[in-house]
């Protein structure tokens, strides 16, 4: 048995639209793969977008929820202090959670000791700071209230700052101005 190959005989007239319904396909397929790509991109950014705002919003609130209160004293309040930022860090002698960095702004000139008295959730004192601070009218700065080592400052604790009171001071200060009032 003999085969024969008969070549196929394409004249020009034929190639050209050939040649130009396989450019088409390839074309197009190359337009598909782009298409498809960016289509994939734009969806795989839209879920990042998404997934991104639903963990901020999830921080946002554990933030809320779990965020301690500064209360600042009526007082310190009238001499113009206002309380910004604050984040509760590990101290570098020992302790976990006991110190509490506090961005403080004054509004008017200041300089005084302050101390912060730290209550957990139910509301028992679980520690107490003192620093000195100062500050001139419009400057701010941050403050470290470090605790005692024991102290573990938890979620949802509350800390009240308030310029002692100068009792020891104003008594004998009253009581050299009565004594020179007499004599």
């Amino acid at each position: 048995m003999h085969l024969e190959y008969q070549r196929l005989n394409v004249t020009d007239e034929k190639r050209v639209p050939i040649f130009i319904i396989l450019s088409f396909l390839i074309l197009s397929c190359e337009g598909v793969k782009q298409k498809t790509k960016e289509t994939l991109n734009k969806g795989g950014e839209t879920v990042g977008e998404t997934a991104t705002e639903f963990l901020e919003g999830v921080s946002e609130g554990i933030d809320k929820t779990l965020q301690c209160e500064i209360v600042l004293s009526q007082a310190l309040q009238d001499n113009g202090l206002h309380t910004g930022k604050f984040s509760i860090e590990n101290s570098t002698t020992g302790g976990e959670n006991n110190v509490l960095v506090l961005y403080i702004i004054f509004n008017n000139d200041f300089k005084a000791t302050l101390t912060a008295k730290a209550f957990d959730k139910k509301g028992l004192e679980i520690g107490r700071s003192k620093v000195a601070v100062e500050g001139k009218a419009s400057d701010a700065g941050y403050y470290d209230f470090a605790f005692d080592t024991q102290t573990y400052l938890e979620v949802k604790s509350k800390i009240n700052l308030e310029q002692p009171a100068l009792k020891f001071f104003s008594v004998h200060l009253l009581h050299g101005i009565i004594n020179c009032a007499r004599g």
